[in-house]
């Protein structure tokens, strides 16, 4: 069994922790709409995983804040996660804080 995905929102960041697999998701994605009200920032960096599925959440998630006028950043993305999001050619999409800074 996967390790549980957990979530905590914090001021304008949403911080995300564990794994964010196909197995893990659904919790997150019943309650999207509440856990990215109003959030300028979702931190990646607790994640130890994620697969396809994980990052189509993460796609989802930034298009929920964009509608609701913000633009979200993402920080603490680890190379992998960066090697996921170059493959299916994300990085105009899923962009770093650290980039940016």
């Amino acid at each position: 069994m996967s390790e549980p995905l957990r979530w905590q929102r914090t001021a304008s960041t949403l911080a995300l922790s564990g794994k964010l697999d196909r197995d893990t998701l659904l919790t997150l994605w019943q309650e999207r709409d509440t856990a990215v009200a109003d959030i300028t920032t979702i931190d990646v960096a607790g994640l130890e995983r994620v697969d396809s599925a994980g990052l189509a959440l993460l796609v989802h998630l930034r298009e929920i804040v964009r509608a609701q006028g913000n633009v979200p950043l993402f920080t603490g993305i680890s190379d992998k996660l960066h090697s996921l999001i170059t493959l299916y050619n994300l990085q105009q999409i899923i962009v770093s804080a650290e980039k940016i800074a």
